[in-house]
């Protein structure tokens, strides 16, 4: 099934983005190219949207877990160097 042209884009006017440069390997890369090709995504930079966004919607709360024990860890730490 191929992802909703709704729910990558168009971004709305005056929405900011970060450009981000990221290597991959050449596999990974060839499935990308493929994907445009074929018609799925409009470009890369679609497909990795796409690919980050479904990641965060599978995983909330595996990355909540983790983003409250590396807080924790790190006042755990700030407290260790205060003492």
């Amino acid at each position: 099934m191929k992802p909703s042209r709704k729910a990558l884009g168009p971004y709305p006017e005056g929405r900011r983005m970060k450009s981000i440069q990221i290597e991959l390997p050449d596999k990974l890369a060839k499935a990308l190219d493929t994907m445009v090709q074929q018609g799925w995504f409009r470009s890369e930079e679609e497909v990795l949207r796409f690919a980050l966004l479904e990641f965060l919607r599978r995983h909330p709360l595996e990355l909540s877990e983790q983003f409250q024990r590396e807080d924790i860890a790190w006042a755990l730490r700030q407290k260790d160097a205060v003492e």
